[in-house]
C-alpha cells in the first residue's frame, strides 16, 4: 500500500478513529450511540467543534442519510453505531449503498476481542453479515490496526466504482493506547480500481459510432459518479445522438436538453424503450444493463452492435453482449472519444423518437399532468407543480413505488446531482433520512423528499432527526391510501385482489405538528398550487400531504418479463 505520512502521538484506539475522520476532511456524520462504540463517542464529544455528529432516530437513517450526502456531494458518507442491533441495523443501507455505487464509509463498535465468538452480549458476526454487500469490510482487534484500516477504508470507498465500506473495532482496540500517526492510502497492490484506456478501443468506437445509421445513447450514474457531464454533454452534441437515462442517470444532462428523449426501464417513456429495439448502434455510458432497463435479455438491442463505456470490467457483458467494450474512467474515456466523432444531426432518426414521444404525451402525459376525468389529484400534476415552483432547480429525493416513478418521470433538472433515490435496492423508507443527508450536504440548494404514505412510515422516526437538527427539508407526502406499487401489479396480472396494500393510515399531519413541523394537507386541486408555493418558499422545515387519486396506474409500463418492444401505454 502506498501512503503519504502526517503526524505522531501516543493516543486511545478511540481517540486514533476521530483524529483519522478529520485526516480524511470528514465534517458530519450520522450515527447512534451503544455500550460498544462508547470509547468513540466519548472522544466524538471532545472533538465536536470539528466533526458534526448527527443523532438520528434509527441506525438505518444514519446509512441513508449518509447516502444523501453523498449523492449530493460526491464526498464519501460516513455511519457510526455500535455492536450488535446497532450494526445490523446499518445494512440495509449498506446493501443499497452497494447496489447503488454510493462511497460509505461504516464504523461499528464490536465486543472486546476476548469475547469474540462467545454470544457475548450484543456481539454479532457483522463481518460475515456484511461481506456480500460491501465493497471491503474488516474487523479490527489492536489498536495499532485503525489508521491503516481506516485510511484503506477511505482509499476504497471513494476510488473506481464507488461503494461501502465497513469497518468493526472491537472495544478493547478503542481504549488501548498506541503511537499514533496517519497516512493517506494512494494505492493498494492488486487493487486497479480505474482500468488504463486502451486507446484503440476508443478509436474502434468512435469508427462504429460515425457509421451508424440510427445510434441510441443510454446513460447511467457513471457520468455522474466520474464527473463527466461536461463531456457527455459535448460527445452527445457534437454526435447529433439520442440520449435516454437510467434512474441513476437522471441528471446528469439536462432534462429540457433537445437530444434528451427520457427515461429507460419498466416505467420509462415510450420513444426510448420502442427504439432500443430498432437502432443499429447502441452506446451504453456508465451504466450495468439491469433488469428493469432491458426487460427480456433475449429480446433485448439484439439488431443494434453495442459499444460499453465502463469503469467495471464485472459489469461488461454481464447480462448484454458488447461489440466493443471501452474500460476506464468515463471522463478520460469521453475526453478521448469526442476528437474522434464526426458532427452529425440524425434528423430522420430524431424525428421517430418526436413522433412516438407525441403519442405517449397524448396517450397519457396529457391527462396526468392537466387531469380532466373529474378524478383526484394526480402525482404527475404535483410533481409538475412543484417543477413550477422550484423551476428545475431543486434536489427531488424519491422514495419508492408509483411516487418514484412519477417523480423520476415528470421532475425537471438543470444540473447534476439532484435526482437522489434508491435505484438498484428499491428500498422504502430510503427518501426521508436520505434527504436530510442531501440537505446537510448542500444547504444552498433546495431539496424535496417525495414520499409515498407506505414507505414514509418505515422512517417515520427521521422526523425527530429533522426537529432537533433544524434541518430545513421539504417533505411531500403522496397519499393514495395504498401500497400503490404493489396495488397496481395486483390490478393489472392478480385480478383487482389487493391483498394486504390498503393503507389505514394515522393523521400525518398531528405527527408532524407533534415534531413542530410547520405542515399543510391538501384535498383540493385548487389549493395544491398555494401550498407548494408556501412550501417552497419556507426558510425551515415543511411537511406537505396531498392526498391523491386512489387507484391512479403509472404508465407507459414494460410488464416483468416482456421485451422492451411490449411497452404498455395503458
Amino acid at each position: 500500500m502506498t501512503f503519504e505520512k502526517q503526524y505522531t502521538m501516543k493516543i486511545s484506539g478511540a481517540e486514533a478513529v476521530i483524529r483519522c475522520l478529520l485526516a480524511e476532511g470528514v465534517d458530519l456524520i450520522y450515527g447512534y450511540p451503544g455500550g460498544a462504540i462508547m470509547p468513540v463517542y466519548d472522544e466524538l464529544y471532545k472533538f465536536q467543534d470539528q466533526l458534526h455528529h448527527v443523532l438520528v432516530r434509527h441506525e438505518q437513517g444514519a446509512t441513508h442519510a449518509a447516502q444523501g450526502y453523498a449523492r449530493a456531494t460526491g464526498k464519501v458518507g460516513v455511519a457510526i453505531a455500535t455492536s450488535g442491533p446497532g450494526a445490523t441495523n446499518l445494512v440495509t443501507g449498506i446493501a443499497d449503498a452497494q447496489i447503488d455505487s454510493t462511497p460509505l464509509v461504516c464504523i461499528t463498535g464490536q465486543v472486546g476481542r476476548h469475547l469474540l465468538g462467545s454470544d457475548a452480549f450484543q456481539e454479532t458476526d457483522i463481518i460475515g453479515i456484511s461481506t456480500p454487500v460491501t465493497k471491503w469490510n474488516f474487523q479490527v482487534t489492536e489498536a495499532s490496526q485503525i489508521p491503516e484500516i481506516i485510511a484503506k477504508a477511505f482509499y476504497i470507498a471513494r476510488s473506481g466504482r464507488p461503494g461501502p465500506v465497513l469497518v468493526d473495532i472491537t472495544k478493547n482496540a478503542q481504549f488501548d493506547e498506541f503511537e499514533f500517526s496517519y497516512e493517506k492510502c494512494t494505492g493498494i497492490r492488486s487493487y486497479v480500481p480505474v482500468p488504463k484506456l486502451n486507446l484503440d478501443k476508443v478509436a474502434e468506437a468512435a469508427a462504429l459510432i460515425n457509421s451508424a445509421k440510427k445510434p441510441f445513447i443510454v446513460f447511467g450514474q457513471g457520468v455522474i459518479l466520474g464527473q463527466a457531464e461536461a463531456e457527455f454533454k459535448a460527445v452527445v452534441e457534437k454526435a447529433g445522438i439520442p440520449a435516454a437515462w437510467t434512474i441513476l442517470g437522471l441528471s446528469a444532462l439536462p432534462t429540457d436538453h433537445p437530444l434528451n428523449v427520457g427515461m429507460l426501464g419498466m416505467h420509462g417513456n415510450y420513444a426510448p424503450n420502442l427504439l432500443t429495439n430498432e437502432c443499429d448502434v447502441l452506446i451504453a455510458f456508465g451504466m450495468r444493463f439491469d433488469d428493469r432497463v432491458t426487460g427480456k435479455l433475449s429480446t433485448y438491442a439484439k439488431q443494434a452492435k453495442v459499444v460499453h463505456f465502463e469503469i467495471d470490467p464485472a459489469e461488461v457483458d454481464k447480462n448484454v453482449k458488447t461489440e466493443i467494450a471501452v474500460l476506464g474512467d468515463v471522463k478520460e474515456s469521453l475526453a478521448a472519444l469526442l476528437p474522434l466523432l464526426d458532427a452529425k444531426s440524425h434528423d430522420a432518426w430524431h424525428n421517430e423518437f418526436k413522433e412516438l414521444s407525441k403519442i405517449e404525451y397524448d396517450s397519457v402525459i396529457k391527462e396526468e399532468l392537466n387531469p380532466t376525468n373529474g378524478k383526484g389529484i394526480s402525482m404527475g400534476e404535483t410533481i409538475e407543480m412543484i417543477n413550477k415552483h422550484s423551476k428545475g432547480d431543486a434536489i427531488i429525493v424519491s422514495d419508492v413505488g408509483q411516487h418514484q416513478m412519477f417523480a423520476c418521470r415528470y421532475a425537471k433538472f438543470n444540473s447534476t446531482k439532484s435526482n437522489i433515490t434508491s435505484g438498484g435496492l428499491g428500498t422504502m423508507g430510503f427518501a426521508l433520512p436520505a434527504a436530510i443527508g442531501a440537505k446537510m450536504g448542500k444547504p444552498e440548494r433546495e431539496v424535496v423528499a417525495i414520499i409515498g404514505d407506505g414507505g414514509f412510515q418505515m422512517t417515520i422516526q427521521e422526523l425527530g432527526t429533522i426537529f432537533q437538527t433544524q434541518v430545513p427539508v421539504k417533505i411531500v407526502i403522496l397519499n393514495n391510501e395504498f401500497l400503490g406499487m404493489v396495488r397496481q401489479w395486483q390490478e393489472l396480472f392478480f385480478d383487482n385482489r389487493y391483498a394486504s396494500t390498503k393503507m389505514i393510515n394515522p393523521n400525518f399531519i398531528a405527527i408532524a405538528e407533534g415534531y413542530y413541523i410547520k405542515s399543510k394537507k391538501v384535498t383540493q386541486r385548487e389549493d395544491l398550487d398555494a401550498a407548494v408555493a408556501e412550501m417552497l418558499a419556507s426558510k425551515d422545515s415543511y411537511f406537505l400531504e396531498v392526498v391523491v387519486e386512489k387507484e391512479n396506474n403509472v404508465f407507459p409500463m414494460i410488464p416483468t418479463g416482456a421485451c422492451v418492444s411490449e411497452i404498455r401505454l395503458s
